[in-house]
């Protein structure tokens, strides 16, 4: 994402920060193999289908389930806190970190590759049981 202005945001631009976020998660969730039902479980959300309502960028992960979320994804906590900062609140996450531009490319790398290697590994495991 490009550097962000301190404007308000329109509707339509929040809108689409907020489904960019669901795709982010759903991105995150199958690639750790869970359903939304297993999401749902290990974060405590009854209804599984709150967890597809985030994912269609109809809701919000409520900040308290952050770090349940983070763990249940195998994400870093700080990580996902500043990701959902990033798509939620954007005007608050540029006052906090709009110094680090880098640091957060560089970590969203990392992750990236730590994703590409859990699905590597995962078709590996799955050509030898073949």
């Amino acid at each position: 994402m490009s550097a962000l202005n301190t404007s308000p945001k329109s509707r339509d631009d929040l809108g689409a920060l907020r489904r960019e976020c669901g795709s982010w998660l759903k991105e995150k969730r199958e690639a750790a193999g869970l359903s939304q039902r297993d999401i749902a479980s290990r974060v405590g959300i009854e209804y599984y289908t709150f967890i597809s309502q985030i994912e269609a960028g109809r809701g919000r992960v409520p900040p308290e389930r952050y770090e349940a979320y983070a763990t249940g994804l195998g994400v870093d906590p700080r990580e996902f806190t500043m990701t959902m900062l990033r798509y939620n609140e954007p005007i608050v996450y540029e006052l906090l970190f709009k110094d680090q531009p880098f640091a957060e490319k560089s970590a969203a790398k990392e992750s990236s590759l730590s994703e590409l290697e859990k699905r590597l590994a995962l078709l590996e495991s799955r050509l030898m049981q073949d």
